[in-house]
């Protein structure tokens, strides 16, 4: 499966895409797992050359910013961004953050800002288009939130607001799980069925696994049902069935970031536009690093 290209496709986002691909390939090789040899392969030299260039993209906007800093007052901002809290930030012994620290921190926001939001708005609209009642419910409620603004536009304060809106996402990103599994390093043994996994193993945690257990969810998991999401259902679960952004001190730091970038773009969506599925297409997911389609999804859209 090659990254997809367009003419307007920003290198970056080429890259990452292909990034995608070539960690899923040598996970599913073992032969490829040392470094020793993957890094001597043509895949390899390629994944290492496309990390260069989407580490190069973040360092290049940390010594912009970092430049502007040092030129102006912070004091004077109103609000203080993602990146000026990094670069500012202090440990109890007036110690900032090493560049290869807040590099990984913007390489996450950059990563996660547009390639795992985009899938889960993807797959969510995919699932509106596919339940029409559940998308006509959406829009109903997106109508009377923004009705009741002064704008007669959707507001930041408005977001909470639209809480069917929110079950729909969270049902979104439960069943086609946008970041199917993260690896982790476990730092202290654990104990699991009388076995004990060492410290410094590999874990890779399956989260469309997890969203499909039938324990948990249902034999029903694979379908779509906003209302396990409600308060009642909610409060029953273990707060670990559900991690779309991982959990712990290593969960995703831009989840709130990204549930608002979600609501923004699907409400804007669901207010001027409907959508339906083109049966004639069939969508297949690839589990990759992002969970893809395999041949993209096809909707139509249709004006209000």
């Amino acid at each position: 499966m090659a990254a997809i290209k367009t003419e307007s496709t920003h290198p970056y986002v080429t890259a990452v895409q292909e990034i995608a691909i070539q960690w899923l390939l040598r996970n599913k090789s073992p032969w490829l797992h040392p470094d020793f040899i993957f890094y001597r392969t043509k895949q390899g030299r390629k994944f290492k050359e496309n990390c260069d260039y989407v580490h190069k993209v973040a360092e290049d906007i940390i010594d912009k910013r970092r430049r502007e800093i040092e030129n102006a007052d912070l004091s004077s901002k109103k609000y203080l961004d993602f990146l000026d809290i990094l670069l500012t930030a202090k440990d109890e012994n007036v110690e900032g953050l090493t560049k290869s620290d807040i590099r990984n921190e913007v390489d996450t926001f950059l990563f996660e800002g547009h390639d795992t939001t985009a899938s889960a708005i993807s797959w969510i609209l995919y699932s509106l288009a596919e339940h029409p009642e559940h998308q006509k419910r959406c829009q109903e409620e997106i109508d009377r939130v923004v009705s009741e603004t002064k704008s007669g536009e959707l507001e930041w304060k408005d977001l909470g607001k639209l809480e069917y809106l929110t079950l729909c996402i969270k049902e979104g990103m439960r069943l086609h799980s946008p970041v199917p599994g993260v690896s982790r390093v476990n730092s202290h043994p654990i104990q699991v069925d009388g076995c004990e996994i060492p410290t410094g193993s590999i874990i890779l945690l399956n989260f469309y696994s997890l969203h499909h257990n039938p324990t948990v969810w249902g034999e029903d998991h694979m379908e779509f049902k906003p209302k396990r999401f409600t308060k009642e259902h909610s409060e029953k679960r273990d707060p670990f069935a559900f991690c779309p952004f991982s959990a712990g001190p290593r969960n995703c730091i831009g989840q709130n970031f990204a549930m608002s970038e979600e609501k923004v773009v699907l409400a804007t969506l669901l207010q001027k536009l409907s959508f339906t599925l083109d049966k004639e297409h069939n969508v297949e997911k690839v589990i990759a690093a992002v969970m893809r389609p395999t041949d993209g999804i096809k909707l139509y859209v249709h004006s209000r």
